[in-house]
């Protein structure tokens, strides 16, 4: 997708220095086109770039390093053994995106966002999707986070969806495909407003001859949406984010976003329900609670709703948000709409709900529970990338032209005694981006992604940007952090340079 026409008179390349031996390959490239010369948006910033020196970027990074290590920035790995807290790489080579370009992912996402919400409240009332047929009612009825208990509850505002991180890839075309939505607890935008910060401190100049849009009003655009959707009677609402503790992996972010929007931050064991109302342990006795923004999962949330087992959640919070005296963000029953095969009818649901065409496609997907698609996956794993239906973070895949015969009959069998489980998509060349590598090209080309951020309030917002996840392993297209992914700051102009 370019918004320009590359002049015919392009300025004079620098020489000299970082970028000059950087190749494209034969991969869609953000910076560069096919000949290597910088796309239009690119070529100031890629100016005053090539003005330093390998060792002013040394020490830029390493400073930067040095700042994230010094500042907590980290994320936490289930099950490794060699340490489970890690600093979050991050890459200085922003991913730069043109005004014009934004606006039509920006319009796009609203679009999406808008349909999902009107999905879930017709999934948990009418049903009318379901009796009139565009999306058959046992993929909704059957799927694991389908919320029975919820059908006919009214929540706050209508909103089920407040916070989404849509994860956008771009083809060998350029073109902009959405590869997942988040609508659970979407987790990442920590890293974008450190990452933002890092930049705007170690390159002052470049950042402000840039023109970029700031993303530093996240925090207060969630906050605003928390208060928006209070419980009626509360004048001053009391807002809390609530955590599974310090080893989850976003543990960073949930204190980083807590601190940001000035509000406690709390596990379930800080929390107690007295007469259907959320109250705070606090050292000056019980503090209502109106509002929480919740990192935990339905299954943990009341262990006398959902598992039984569950030590993070709060025993009685159900009842006191079915009561009407606190709200939830995201509402309860959410996850149906994070289910990878719901990802398949989004297009039917966008037609259906507010009668347009999608403005961001979906990679072609094929579901596993269809006989013919079925058939079709089977005869094709080798070629195929094959997702569960409800896992995340890079972890249930199956990548068919990488992966040994072993592992593909392993996945065949799984297909077979579940398919409701698995959808399956080609393999999609994702975009890349030049990026600091070790060894003798210095930055090379790796596999980025794109994981915007909605809030959604008394109206849409999306943080102009978001988050740029590059795979740092040579070849990799897995650009979760905890498959070892990075980071990169994604700038939005405001002008189409």
């Amino acid at each position: 997708m370019e918004c320009f026409k590359m002049s015919t008179k392009t300025k004079s390349q620098p020489t000299r220095r970082l970028l000059e031996s950087y190749s494209p390959g034969v991969f869609f490239d953000e910076m560069v086109d096919a000949q290597g010369r910088a796309r239009p948006h690119y070529q100031q910033f890629r100016e005053l770039f090539q003005t330093l020196t390998k060792k002013e970027f040394e020490n830029k990074r390493q400073a930067v390093d040095l700042a994230f290590l010094r500042q907590g920035i980290t994320f936490n790995v289930y099950g490794d053994s060699a340490g489970a807290e890690k600093i979050f790489p991050f890459d200085l080579l922003p991913r730069i995106i043109p005004a014009c370009e934004w606006e039509k992912l920006e319009r796009g996402l609203v679009q999406r966002i808008t349909a999902l919400n009107l999905f879930l409240h017709d999934i948990y009332h009418e049903q009318k999707i379901l009796k009139d047929g565009v999306i058959p009612p046992f993929y909704v009825l059957s799927g694991k986070h389908f919320r029975r208990e919820f059908v006919n509850f009214n929540v706050p505002r209508d909103i089920y969806i407040h916070i989404c991180g849509t994860d956008l890839i771009r083809d060998d075309k350029g073109n902009y495909l959405v590869l997942e939505d988040n609508g659970r607890c979407p987790s990442g935008v920590s890293y974008v407003l450190e990452n933002r910060r890092s930049m705007k401190r170690t390159f002052p100049v470049m950042f402000e001859r840039s023109g970029v849009r700031p993303v530093e009003h996240y925090p207060q655009d969630l906050l605003k949406m928390l208060h928006f959707i209070a419980p009626p009677a509360a004048a001053n609402p009391a807002v809390v984010l609530l955590t599974p503790g310090s080893s989850n992996s976003a543990y960073f972010e949930h204190t980083y976003l807590a601190r940001q929007m000035g509000i406690e931050i709390v596990e379930g064991r800080d929390l107690l329900v007295r007469d259907a109302r959320v109250f705070m342990r606090t050292t000056k006795g019980l503090q209502p609670v109106h509002v929480i923004y919740r990192r935990i999962d339905d299954d943990f949330l009341d262990p006398t709703v959902f598992r039984r087992d569950s030590l993070l959640g709060v025993p009685g919070i159900v009842q006191a948000y079915r009561a009407g005296n606190v709200s939830l963000a995201n509402s309860i029953g959410t996850g149906i709409a994070d289910d990878k095969v719901m990802y398949y009818f989004v297009p039917r649901m966008i037609k259906y709900y507010l009668d347009q065409e999608p403005l961001l496609p979906n990679v072609p997907t094929y579901l596993a529970s269809e006989e013919a698609d079925q058939k079709y996956i089977l005869e094709n794993l080798n070629k195929l990338v094959v997702k569960s239906a409800n896992e995340s973070g890079g972890y249930g895949m199956l990548m068919g032209p990488k992966a040994s015969q072993a592992e593909i009959e392993d996945f065949r069998k799984k297909i077979q005694a579940e398919p409701r489980n698995f959808i399956a998509q080609p393999m999609v060349s994702l975009s890349r981006h030049p990026t600091r590598v070790d060894g003798d090209h210095y930055f090379e080309g790796r596999h980025v992604d794109l994981r915007p951020y909605i809030v959604y309030g008394e109206k849409v917002v999306v943080a102009p940007g978001g988050l740029t996840r590059v795979a740092l392993r040579k070849g990799s297209l897995v650009v979760n952090s905890s498959q070892g992914g990075g980071s990169k700051d994604t700038w939005v102009l405001y002008g189409d340079q």
